[in-house]
């Protein structure tokens, strides 16, 4: 869950819609919830229409925030970041709910991820 959280923190910031990504788990004996999964993750991508111009971003713009963001996931300060916000989610456990790491990383997060895409 906690990556599901930073990559849409992420494609927010560089002005991609975060619907366009989506992390679930399925094991291989949930073969229908995988096709279902699947299937509709493809609709909604489509209902999107293609990546940028549905966001009104221009494709040299987009490739440059895609690479921003590349060099972004690539840095060691988020990693440690990001590594401290997970040490925070273990610790919390059971009581962890999806709005708590989205909080987590909204609050921990922001600055480093602001400072390097400006």
């Amino acid at each position: 869950m906690g990556v599901n959280a930073l990559v849409k923190k992420i494609l927010t910031e560089i002005g991609v819609n975060p619907a366009r990504f989506n992390l679930q788990w399925a094991s291989a004996a949930e073969a229908p919830r995988f096709v279902k999964l699947i299937t509709d993750f493809t609709k909604q991508v489509r209902e999107l229409g293609p990546l940028g111009h549905a966001e009104g971003i221009d494709p040299a713009e987009l490739k440059k925030r895609i690479n921003k963001a590349l060099d972004l996931v690539n840095d060691r300060k988020l990693r440690v970041g990001f590594g401290n916000v997970t040490k925070t989610i273990r610790k919390e456990g059971s009581k962890v709910t999806e709005a708590t790491i989205v909080n987590l990383v909204e609050e921990k997060l922001t600055k480093t991820i602001s400072e390097a895409l400006a």
